[in-house]
């Protein structure tokens, strides 16, 4: 019974712990998923943009006070336009997606989401942090070393 308890407790603190990328590990994590070009954005603004968003963490949340609103995941997606976190007021949920799927190791929601925020006409002007960290930037430094 002991070692039930126990286990319990393991596998529901591996469950709670945020995947943390490395930031070569999330940036050939990126190009397999064909963020390199996607709509013209290469691979270094994408991995920027989750340094300055997330710090590559897919657990990060943000609570916006003005809006009500909440950012989730390695992209910070926000719950008023993109997901529903069933607590926003006024969510439009243009990704179809449940926020907490934002939150999982498996990047292919968070993906498939920020695929569609950079399809509208904003693009990846959408997130303040690559506009004040990445935009006009030397983004080399992103995938230096990653062998990509």
């Amino acid at each position: 019974m002991k070692a039930f308890i126990i286990l319990g407790f393991l596998f529901l603190s591996a469950t709670v712990q945020a995947k943390v990328y490395e930031r070569c590990e999330l940036a050939r994590a990126l190009k397999r998923a064909g963020m390199d070009g996607f709509k013209g954005i290469s691979l270094p603004n994408w991995v920027c943009l989750a340094k300055w968003e997330s710090n590559y963490n897919t657990r990060a949340t943000n609570y916006n006070r003005g809006d009500q609103s909440t950012d989730y995941g390695i992209f910070q997606i926000n719950s008023r336009y993109w997901c529903s976190d069933g607590k926003t007021p006024r969510a439009v949920n243009a990704c179809r997606i449940s926020c907490n799927s934002l939150l999982q190791d498996d990047l292919s929601q968070a993906i498939a989401c920020a695929k569609r925020v950079v399809s509208d006409p904003q693009g990846i002007r959408a997130w303040v942090a690559w506009r004040n960290h990445c935009q006009n930037q030397n983004l080399s430094q992103y995938i230096r070393g990653c062998g990509i």
